[in-house]
């Protein structure tokens, strides 16, 4: 998926993965109950960046990888109608596998 976003130095563009809308018992549940999902897609990574020994810092997500994100964190963005939130390296928990 190509955006027009390039986000620079250590962070990342992402999409937050929807959630069931019914519950285990069959209830569905609104959009203003919902609470923002922790998954997402990593869509596109930033430029990186230098430590300070002037090394490159690689990156440990890649394009297409499923992660786990903290729920505030990032900035949230809009772009043709879908959302997406940037957001630092670090501030990603963890790949899911």
């Amino acid at each position: 998926m190509a955006t027009s976003i390039q986000p620079l130095g250590q962070r990342v563009l992402v999409k937050r993965l929807e959630e069931e809308e019914t519950s285990a018992g069959g209830i569905i549940i609104p959009d203003s109950a919902k609470e923002k999902p922790q998954e997402a897609e990593v869509i596109t990574i930033g430029t990186g960046g230098k430590d300070d020994n002037g090394n490159d810092i690689t990156f440990n997500v890649k394009v297409g990888d499923t992660v786990l994100i903290s729920k505030y964190g990032g900035t949230d963005v809009k772009l043709d109608g879908i959302d997406y939130l940037i957001l630092m390296e670090s501030d990603i928990l963890g790949v899911l596998a």
